[in-house]
């Protein structure tokens, strides 16, 4: 959406009216196609049965003075691509929002980032998963099954339109932990249905924004059970603040599992921030996050 406004111009011996048409600050990128995820029925699990919907109270919470959309009850996974802005870099990036396994934090974490990355020249997914998962025994199932099967669907080329080198994965906090958790798998965690299953699950690379749950509960320095790194594990990149409620261990405690068995990633702690600031600026120091994981992509080769 554009809004039109009027400007005058004013001189000595000049008076102008300029009208300019400036895109609409809430104006969301609308993705270039969607696709879905299964051919048919996702693998088994409790699928919600309210129509998928904006769940934001009227009196929601706001970042940086604006709404978030939390979209519920997601019970058909989808692929929502935006093409690279200029000329390609040959990367795609599926993007993972948050929101505890419960909702999608959809515009903070997916369409807001995808359009952020499209400037740099990628091709951005932003990946409907599934949600809610809670009444799962692994509530995050779902959704890595979901990832793995798009990285697979990217990787075989079976989305028209988009070719790349690079997968990566961008997820924040719950959306942070599937990241993680695809990153790092040892198997694909559903039985192949298809030709595109053929292909690795596994991305290039990943980036984890203040990613959840990914430390034990008794022992907070130590990676859950699950996520096994070795040298051979995807580089990482890291950006969580200090005094977000959902501990900056998880963070720092798989980057030095990386650093261990020498994979080259990047740890950001900021000294503020809080929880699910997303890209958007709100006069904190996470407000640099984005720039700097753009330099690091970049350093990678990425971004070239």
């Amino acid at each position: 959406m554009m809004k039109r406004f009027l400007f005058v111009l004013l001189a000595p011996s000049l008076c102008l009216l300029l009208a300019v048409d400036i895109p609409a600050q809430d104006a969301a990128p609308k993705a270039d196609s969607v696709v879905p995820v299964w051919p048919d029925a996702p693998p088994a699990w409790n699928a919600p049965v309210e129509p998928e919907q904006d769940t934001t109270e009227a009196d929601g919470r706001e970042v940086a003075g604006k709404r978030v959309i939390r979209l519920g009850n997601v019970s058909k996974p989808e692929l929502h691509v935006y093409s690279p802005k200029g000329k390609s870099t040959d990367t795609a990036v599926l993007i993972c929002p948050g929101g505890g396994y419960s909702i999608l934090a959809w515009d903070l974490e997916g369409t807001e980032i995808a359009h952020w990355l499209q400037g740099l020249g990628v091709t951005a997914i932003v990946v409907k998963y599934r949600v809610p998962t809670r009444s799962e025994e692994a509530n995050w199932l779902p959704p890595v099954q979901d990832i793995q099967r798009s990285i697979s669907l990217v990787r075989s080329g079976a989305i028209e339109g988009v070719t790349c080198k690079r997968i990566g994965v961008l997820g924040f906090s719950a959306g942070g932990n599937a990241s993680a958790r695809t990153a790092l798998a040892t198997r694909r965690h559903y039985e192949p249905i298809d030709k595109h299953d053929q292909a690795s699950p596994k991305p290039d690379f990943a980036v984890l924004v203040y990613p959840a749950w990914l430390t034990q509960k008794e022992a907070p320095t130590e990676l859950i059970e699950e996520l096994v790194v070795d040298e051979n594990s995807p580089p990482m990149f890291f950006a969580h603040a200090a005094d977000d409620r959902i501990t900056c261990l998880s963070s720092v405690t798989l980057f030095r599992h990386l650093e261990q068995n020498g994979v080259p990633s990047s740890l950001h702690i900021f000294a503020g921030g809080g929880h699910g600031f997303g890209a958007r600026r709100a006069d904190q120091p996470t407000d640099s996050w984005p720039e700097l994981c753009a330099t690091w992509m970049k350093s990678q080769g990425w971004l070239n």
